[in-house]
């Protein structure tokens, strides 16, 4: 008598459930989700609107996180703001994974000069600190939200790339590719038909992870000034103004540090929480 086994997905969803971190850290990622989707509603002010009689207001009723140096009101930034890290930690790492994803399986699949040849350069690409990297391509390019997106994912996909062809250097061989490759199934098949759906568990931990710090990496951008421009609200250029007023408007520090730190607090709950539940050796 057979017994039979549960899906993956269902195993998946048990171990999961079973990490509270990880599920409060799921719980935070989509609060965020909401409060980035609902921002034209939720909003209570424009975040551009310009009050000369309320600058530099402390949190009250009519503005409940206070208001910044021009009189604009602090949560109505910070809601705004939300999208803005959504959208460079999504983008920057879609970039850095497509990147990562394509390198890793073809040095992984082909091996040989190809495979040195890649891996020569992803060694390259890591001798360079790539948060001074990325200063200095920013520097010579314009400040821009996708000029950020960009740099980061070019500059984040080194990782990527050495657990993708980690992967196929471990599947390459095994039975399902070997009887693809013997029923005549080209190599663009059996690398993204066959190998890489089967590789892609640590690069999801991976990418949830590298949102985290992609979105890290525009604050402290937007902090130095040359990340995303006012007036577009940014978490980091929300810091500077706070740095420049910190002495008698503490909230303009205060509240978009929190928001940055409970974000990226929960990206790496929830990318620890998914790398626990794939890790087979959690199997029961």
């Amino acid at each position: 008598m057979s017994i039979k086994q549960k899906p993956y997905i269902l195993i998946f969803l048990e171990r999961f459930k079973r990490n509270q971190l990880a599920v409060a850290g799921m719980a935070m990622v989509f609060f965020l989700f909401i409060i980035a989707a609902l921002a034209p509603r939720i909003s209570p002010y424009n975040p551009a609107l310009i009050n000369v009689d309320q600058i530099l207001s402390p949190p009250s009723s009519s503005h409940w996180l206070g208001t910044d140096q021009l009189g604009r009101d602090v949560l109505s930034r910070m809601i705004w703001g939300s999208r803005i890290s959504l959208l460079v930690g999504f983008v920057a790492i879609g970039i850095a994974t497509f990147i990562g994803a394509l390198l890793g399986s073809l040095a992984g699949y082909y091996g040989g000069w190809i495979d040195n040849m890649i891996m020569r350069f992803v060694d390259i690409m890591l001798c360079f600190p790539t948060f001074f990297l990325i200063l200095a391509v920013i520097a010579v390019l314009e400040p821009s939200i996708w000029n950020i997106m960009i740099v980061i994912g070019v500059t984040g996909w080194m990782g990527v790339a050495r657990l993708v062809r980690a992967e196929f250097l471990s599947l390459k061989d095994r039975e399902f590719v070997l009887a693809a490759r013997a029923s005549g199934a080209s190599d663009f098949r059996i690398i993204f038909r066959h190998v890489l759906p089967n590789a892609l568990a640590p690069v999801l931990v991976a990418a949830t992870l590298g949102v985290a710090a992609a979105i890290l990496t525009e604050s402290a951008l937007s902090f130095l000034g040359i990340g995303v421009q006012p007036p577009t609200p940014s978490w980091g250029n929300m810091l500077t103004a706070g740095k420049d007023n910190i002495e008698i408007a503490w909230w303009l520090s205060l509240y978009p540090g929190l928001a940055i730190l409970l974000t990226v607090l929960g990206y790496n709950l929830l990318g620890e929480g998914i790398r626990d539940a794939i890790d087979p050796r959690l199997n029961n």
